[in-house]
């Protein structure tokens, strides 16, 4: 399902897998067990500290192997202007 989701960057990778990587934080959630933290998979460029909006499809369960294991991740996402 795709979804518009808004937040601050608070973590940021550019060209892993030819796409970024952002953690987004909106307020909701509980960093005790890690729920507040989004991850987004986008080709737009971006950066720690920006408040954005972004559009993409919801995935359960994005496994790239080894440790790299997101419970729900946004993919295939774009910066919505």
């Amino acid at each position: 399902k795709e979804v518009v989701v808004s937040g601050k960057i608070v973590k940021y990778n550019s060209g892993i897998l030819d796409r970024n990587w952002a953690h987004l934080r909106d307020g909701s959630g509980s960093a005790k067990d890690g729920s507040d933290d989004l991850t987004v998979i986008l080709k737009d460029e971006s950066a720690v500290g920006q408040v954005v909006t972004v559009r993409g499809k919801v995935v359960l369960d994005k496994d790239l192997g080894g440790m790299y294991k997101f419970p729900v991740a946004l993919e295939d996402a774009v910066l919505v202007k």
